[in-house]
């Protein structure tokens, strides 16, 4: 009688572990883990601003890559994991680290489908386009401009061409995980008629599917539903 109150015991203690572990990432991350019958999705989101090696004012939303990088790599590597859905709402923000998120997620051989809702601007375009499936509700926007640097700037023809080595990976990898081409993409990022004050251009929902940068127009439950088709595949 004792050892089957030990039994239950340990169950309910494994149980209360797993569900604050679940609260905490939730928290901390942004993330959760779904499980229902067509399988087990790990949901992860991207807000706010890339925080890269430098840490970012407390008032902030930000995505921290150092979170990020070993959560993806853990994800990839747990059996009761099928897929990944990454819900995007980002202005951007550290180009080096938004890289290498994106790096890893398109490197990913488990099922993975990006949402862009509200916005995915700047860094986040790689973000968006890393997933095997990438979705935009129709109401998003997603800023395509140069490379910008904060602080000081030697005016030398050597910053300049450094400025245009870093703008040609960003290109070369959208275009790559895309169906955009590297010149209509870097004609967009080069745009001068559509902002303001500023070089680049905004493309919301249907523009972004119609120019090839995203795959289609949808919503969450057709995210999912994509999701649990890719799973079921793989399966």
């Amino acid at each position: 009688m004792n050892t089957q109150q030990d039994e239950k015991s340990s169950q309910q203690e494994e149980t209360n572990t797993i569900g604050k572990e679940e609260r905490q990432q939730m928290v901390d991350l942004g993330a959760a883990t779904v499980k229902t019958d067509q399988g087990t999705v790990y949901i992860l989101t991207i807000i706010g601003q890339i925080e890269g090696h430098q840490v970012l004012p407390e008032n902030t939303k930000a995505t921290k890559y150092e979170h990020v990088l070993p959560l993806l790599a853990s994800m990839e590597e747990k059996d009761d994991i099928d897929g990944i859905l990454i819900l995007l709402n980002t202005v951007g923000g550290d180009i080096e680290a938004g890289l290498a998120i994106a790096e890893l997620i398109s490197g990913m051989k488990k099922p993975t489908v990006s949402l862009v809702l509200g916005g995915g601007h700047s860094i986040g375009v790689p973000l968006a386009v890393s997933a095997k499936v990438s979705m935009i509700v129709p109401s998003a926007s997603m800023t395509i401009h140069p490379v910008r640097m904060n602080g000081t700037v030697i005016a030398a023809p050597q910053t300049f061409h450094y400025f245009e080595r870093i703008q040609e990976r960003i290109i070369r990898f959208v275009s790559k995980n895309s169906s955009i081409s590297e010149e209509r993409f870097k004609e967009l990022m080069l745009n001068t008629d559509e902002l303001a004050s500023d070089v680049g251009s905004v493309l919301y929902g249907t523009e972004a599917v119609e120019l090839g940068l995203i795959d289609r127009i949808g919503n969450l439950s057709d995210a999912l539903e994509c999701l649990h088709d890719m799973i079921e595949k793989e399966k």
